[in-house]
C-alpha cells in the first residue's frame, strides 16, 4: 500500500525542517517517484539563505528515483527516471526563438514537496514535454544526479560557442566549475581552473586539471603569451570572480557568466573596458530537455565522470548536516540518499 504521509525537508517560515507531509495527489498523467539520490546544489543553499528568488523555495531539483505510481502510459511503476524539475512550452515567442528557459511556463512547473523528500509528484506538464528519463541500467541514481547541472553546462558552453584549441580559464573549482572543466576538454580546449579555495584547487589537480596558483590575472597571461583567456568562464557568483574573469579575458574574447550572483550584486567595473577591448559577456540560465538528453549520454557513455565529483553523501534525515558540509569550502559535491 502507498504510505499517507512522508518525510520531506520544506521550507516555511521557520526556515528549513525535516518533517513529515502528506503524500501528494495525483491528477491525470502525474507520476509519483521515490527519491534514491538528489544532489545538493548551490541554489538550494541560496534559497535557504532567501538570496535566491528566480524559483519558488521549493527545495531539490536534481533527483533520481525509481516510479512508485505512474499516471502516463510511456512509463511503468518500478522504472528508474531522471526527472528535470523545470519544463517549458516549446510554444511561446521566447520558446521560438531561442529562450526557452526564459519561457513564463518554465518555472511554473516543478516537482513537489522537492527532490529532498522521500516521494515527490512529477506534473504531467513535466512528463508530457520529455522532463523525466528513463535510467540506462549503466548510469547509477548518484550518477543521474548529475545529469540536471551537467545539462546547464552543455547548454551554456553551446550558448558560449566554445571552439577547438581555446584557451579556457574556469573560475571556481567546484562541481559546476569540475564539470565545465571536463566539457571543455572534450572539445580539446586547453582548461585552467582557478579557486580562492586550496581543498578545491588540490582536489581539481587530483582529477588531472591544470590550476593556477593564485587568482591574479597575470597568471593567466603568463600561460597565453601575454594574451588572456580565449573564453572565461565564471562558474561562482562572487563579485570577485566575475571581475576576475572581464579582467582575465583576452580582447575579443568571451567571458561566460554562470554562477548566480546574489541579489541586489554590483560590480565595480568601468564598462568603457569591454567597448575598447571588445569583450563579449554571455550569461546562460538552466537547461532544457535537449541538454538534459545530452548529459545523460554523455554520463552513460563515460565521456563525463562524475563519481569522482561526489565528496560527501548523506540520509534525508541527516539533512541539515548535509548543508553544513556543503557550505564549507572542504566539500565539492554532496548528495541526499534515501533510506
Amino acid at each position: 500500500m502507498r504510505p499517507e504521509r512522508l518525510k520531506a525537508a520544506v521550507m516555511d517560515i521557520n526556515g528549513v525542517t525535516i518533517k513529515e507531509v502528506e503524500v501528494p495527489s495525483l491528477e491525470n498523467g502525474d507520476l509519483l517517484v521515490a527519491m534514491k539520490s538528489c544532489g545538493l546544489c548551490g541554489t538550494d543553499l541560496e534559497k535557504m539563505e532567501g538570496q535566491y528568488t528566480a524559483s519558488k523555495p521549493i527545495l531539490g531539483h536534481e533527483p533520481a528515483g525509481v516510479i512508485k505510481v505512474s499516471g502516463d502510459p510511456q512509463f511503468k511503476e518500478g522504472e528508474r527516471v531522471f526527472v528535470h524539475h523545470h519544463v517549458p512550452c516549446y510554444q511561446c515567442y521566447y520558446c521560438m526563438n531561442g529562450s526557452p528557459t526564459m519561457c513564463p511556463h518554465y518555472r511554473e512547473s516543478n516537482i513537489y514537496p522537492g527532490g529532498f523528500s522521500e516521494m515527490f509528484r512529477v506534473p504531467s506538464w513535466n512528463v508530457k514535454r520529455g522532463g523525466v528519463l528513463k535510467l540506462p541500467d549503466s548510469v547509477s541514481f548518484r550518477q543521474a544526479t548529475f545529469v540536471e547541472p551537467l545539462a546547464t553546462v552543455v547548454r551554456a558552453q553551446r550558448r558560449a560557442s566554445l571552439r577547438e584549441g581555446e584557451k579556457v580559464l574556469v573560475i571556481g573549482a567546484g562541481p559546476m566549475g569540475l564539470l565545465h572543466a571536463a566539457m571543455a576538454k572534450l572539445t580539446g580546449s586547453d582548461v585552467i581552473l582557478a579557486d580562492v579555495s586550496e581543498y578545491r584547487l588540490r582536489f581539481a589537480e587530483r582529477l588531472g586539471h591544470k590550476v593556477l596558483p593564485s587568482r591574479e590575472p597575470n597568471d593567466i597571461l603568463q600561460l597565453t603569451e601575454g594574451r588572456g583567456a580565449d573564453l572565461s568562464i565564471v562558474a561562482s557568483g562572487s563579485p570577485s570572480a566575475i571581475l576576475y574573469g572581464l579582467k582575465s579575458t583576452r580582447r575579443g574574447g568571451r567571458v561566460l557568466l554562470f554562477g548566480v550572483p546574489y541579489k541586489g550584486t554590483i560590480l565595480d567595473y568601468d564598462v568603457s573596458d569591454l567597448l575598447n577591448r571588445e569583450i563579449s559577456v554571455i550569461p546562460s540560465n538552466a537547461a532544457v530537455e535537449e541538454d538534459t538528453r545530452e548529459a545523460l549520454n554523455l554520463i552513460a557513455q563515460g565521456k563525463v565522470k562524475v563519481d569522482s565529483l561526489i565528496t560527501h553523501a548523506f540520509r534525508l534525515e541527516q539533512f541539515h548536516e548535509a548543508v553544513r558540509v556543503a557550505k564549507q569550502r572542504e566539500a565539492v559535491k554532496v548528495v541526499i540518499e534515501a533510506n
